[in-house]
């Protein structure tokens, strides 16, 4: 689970970093403005908030492409220890997936 979680991540992390240095290298945060107003934050303030909302759309991609990678058999594994499994558990009846 924690290799998932990386595998989510980290590419994630490396996007949300190159769409900042592409998005900022041709717009300057303090002209940046919200239905006609000037949106009032400092450059620090918007390069956060726009590097998170990056990374959070970035995971949301890598999430959807771990999920689309996962093979029938690991949807299918019994999550259980053989000595614990419940009788209706794939692979107990001697048929391992």
């Amino acid at each position: 689970m924690v290799n998932r979680m990386m595998w989510i991540a980290w590419p994630a992390f490396l996007a949300a970093c190159m769409l900042e240095l592409l998005v900022f290298a041709f717009v300057d945060p303090l002209e940046l403005q919200w239905s006609g107003q000037a949106l009032g934050w400092s450059r620090q303030t918007v390069y956060t908030a726009s590097f998170f909302a990056f990374w959070l759309v970035s995971m949301v991609a890598c999430a959807l492409t771990t999920l689309l990678r996962i093979t029938p058999a690991e949807v299918n594994e019994c999550p259980f220890d053989r000595g614990q499994r419940p009788a209706g558990c794939p692979g107990e009846s001697g048929f391992v997936s």
